[in-house]
């Protein structure tokens, strides 16, 4: 246990000055709204600024176990159930359900897992529930849930938020103002889906209504928290510090089980796979609040399980930019609580300010096929006959496609795992008795990979011995969805909120003259603590004896965040894990830009003595566009831990 602790900055004039311009600037500010329900609808307002609020989440991502719902509702003592099942890649899916089924788009796992085998407990226990099972369909959902609900006998108010879905607008978007960079673009004119990433209000206003069950499409992930927060404790829109903390929050518990022991550096240490528990927050009308999870579960809530959520797929800690905020969570503290069952601590140290004018808007769009073949293979130099038989596999389709006048593939991907392909220039195993060979390629005719998947099996009989089958069987050809992020004005975005069916409230946030504020600028380069006169010495020491570390994405984009284990060891971290450092050693994975930026930015979270690397077009397109194993950096977390760090003293003397 220990907490990262940095000497605190001294609030200067012109943090006071930027106070002063956001009171003026936000004592006007309002939401527009077009009331349309009937009198029978009653607000639910709640007075417990004095009173805990805790909060459940059942669901990191479509797919999660259905085992977090029973556990949450008998052991979580909860106020709020939320489930967050979104993310790039789910949305392209349901995209593609819906147009293959109209009435689907959502995630039936939410009704037929979540919700119908325990509404009546849930019921009975007051708990009301958030969810952004919606995805490109909540309305079909909602009524889902409501057809559940009134089979159970029960009487509750099912709300839905849509709005998100700019589908309709397509004709009149031209020229896009790109989310990452500072240009335009136009539309793909073969765009699939578009959707915006909505924020909290319009769940808190659900909660406002009264709703027992919350339903909304798109929206960030730690919205389905911060929600139930504002409409608890009466959060004003202009709390900025407060937003940050209710994002915190969310943003920690957001993918279920990685927060309390999923996935985590030190994974020997988590006991009881099989019973994980799911992650509880116990927020105050200050913002703070305590991380846990429910009692006799298996999983482990430490300093390091915490503070490795936190750096989960995120950029720039200081402007982690949400529709309700913008938030700076570089000051954050985690503080183990002793004596809990399964572990405790204790977050603080969020910092919030005004949010952009404009929505985040992921759209999607065709760019041809692909198909992935994955054949485990066994016997002497199995690696060997692995690759030779990818490499014969392509070389034959590709005359087949020269005799039927075919394009050439859009791109081939050829891996062998077990012997460290990903690993580059840093694998050390090579000559293995079993490997599993992975192909996956991308074409832009759907004719071409039908080719090749006729051509895969073959190889059982004509090529190298030891291919034992094809995983899965012949493999499928399917659309690729690339995602393209830009910016939509909130003034020109419509929400609607539906009660039981019924269309009860429009919205819209109005013009603010949120385009006048803009982000501090960040410390000055010399008043940035830098590691000079460190001692040194003989001792190696590999970055997994000093740090933990976990990695994410964010589109074709990788982020490995890494926390030191003792503060003692972060100046070394600091001097040694520099940018440069990261960027030759997976040089092998990223495409370098062609304007010459970096590859590899750092960003530094003092408060818990952690580094944050984003590696850029490093994950081969990202999502459903890639063809690599990993097309999501899960691993790169991980090839790290095995960095040397060289010519340091002896550190674990200093910390023993």
């Amino acid at each position: 246990m220990y907490l990262c602790s940095v000497k605190n900055l001294t609030r200067s004039a012109k943090a006071c000055a930027l106070q002063r311009w956001t009171k003026r600037a936000y004592s006007n500010i309002r939401l527009v709204y077009k009331h349309s329900f009937s009198h029978s609808v009653k607000f639910r307002l709640y007075s417990t600024r004095h009173k805990p609020v805790r909060i459940g989440c059942a669901s990191g991502f479509w797919g999660d176990t259905a085992t977090a719902v029973p556990q949450l509702i008998h052991g979580g003592k909860l106020d709020f159930l939320v489930f967050d099942y979104l993310s790039e890649i789910t949305m392209s899916l349901l995209t593609a359900a819906k147009t293959k089924m109209p009435n689907m788009g959502y995630a039936p796992d939410f009704v037929l897992a979540a919700i119908s085998p325990f509404i009546k407990h849930i019921s009975q226990k007051g708990i009301r529930v958030v969810s952004n099972a919606g995805g490109v369909n909540p309305l079909a959902c909602a009524s889902a849930i409501q057809e559940v609900v009134q089979k159970a006998g029960l009487d509750l108010k099912v709300a839905v938020v849509t709005g998100d879905d700019l589908m309709p607008q397509k004709d009149s978007l031209s020229m896009l103002r790109m989310a990452d960079v500072e240009e335009k673009k136009t539309l793909p004119k073969t765009v699939h889906s578009m959707n915006a990433y909505l924020g909290a209000v319009p769940i808190k206003r659900c909660l406002d209504l009264g709703a027992d069950i919350v339903v909304t499409g798109r929206c960030v992930d730690s919205a389905v928290v911060l929600g139930p927060l504002m409409h608890s404790f009466g959060w004003e829109q202009s709390a900025f510090d407060l937003l940050a903390a209710g994002s915190l929050a969310g943003h920690l518990i957001e993918c279920g089980a990685q927060v309390t022991g999923g996935i985590f550096t030190d994974w020997h240490k988590v006991p009881d796979w099989d019973n994980m528990g799911f992650p509880v927050v116990e927020c105050l009308a200050d913002g703070s609040f305590t991380l846990s999870k429910p009692p006799k579960t298996g999983g482990l809530v430490s300093f390091g399980t915490v503070a490795e959520q936190l750096v989960y797929e995120i950029a720039d800690p200081q402007r982690y930019l949400l529709p309700d905020v913008s938030c700076d969570f570089s000051q954050v503290t985690i503080t183990e609580i002793p004596g809990v069952d399964g572990g405790a601590v204790r977050v603080g140290g969020a910092k919030g300010s005004p949010p952009s004018r404009d929505y985040k808007v992921c759209a999607t769009y065709m760019d041809g096929f692909r198909a992935t073949a994955v054949c485990p293979v066994g016997g002497p130099r199995a690696a060997e006959k692995a690759r030779r038989t990818a490499e014969s596999i392509i070389k034959r389709t590709r005359r087949i496609f020269r005799q039927m006048g075919l394009d050439d593939y859009s791109g081939v991907n050829i891996q062998v795992l077990g012997v460290e392909d990903t690993y580059g220039p840093h694998a050390s195993n090579s000559d293995l008795r079993e490997a599993v060979l992975w192909m996956a390629v991308h074409h832009k005719q759907k004719k071409a990979l039908e080719f090749f998947s006729r051509e895969v099996a073959p190889a059982g009989t004509g090529m190298a011995p030891g291919l034992t089958g094809i995983v899965g069987g012949r493999p499928r050809v399917s659309p690729v969805l690339k995602p393209f992020f830009f910016l939509y004005p909130k003034t020109e975005l419509k929400v609607n909120i539906y009660l039981n069916g019924e269309l009860v409230e429009t919205f819209r946030e109005a013009d603010s003259s949120l385009a006048e504020w803009r982000a501090p600028s960040r410390l000055p380069e010399e008043n940035v603590y830098k590691p000079t006169d460190l001692p040194t010495g003989p001792y190696s020491y590999r970055l997994e004896d000093l740090a933990y570390t976990r990695s994410g994405d964010k589109g074709d984009s990788a982020n490995i965040g890494v926390i030191a284990r003792h503060p003692l060891y972060f100046p070394y971290l600091k001097k040694f894990l520099t940018a440069d450092v990261v960027e030759k050693y997976f040089q092998h994975l990223i495409k370098k830009n062609e304007m010459g930026f970096p590859s590899v930015t750092r960003y530094e979270l003092p408060g818990i003595c952690g580094l944050n690397f984003v590696l850029h077009n490093s994950l081969g397109g990202g999502g459903v566009a890639s063809l690599r194993s990993d097309p999501q950096g899960k691993a790169y977390g991980q090839m790290l831990l095995d960095y040397s760090l060289t010519g340091l003293p002896h550190l674990t003397s200093l910390v023993d």
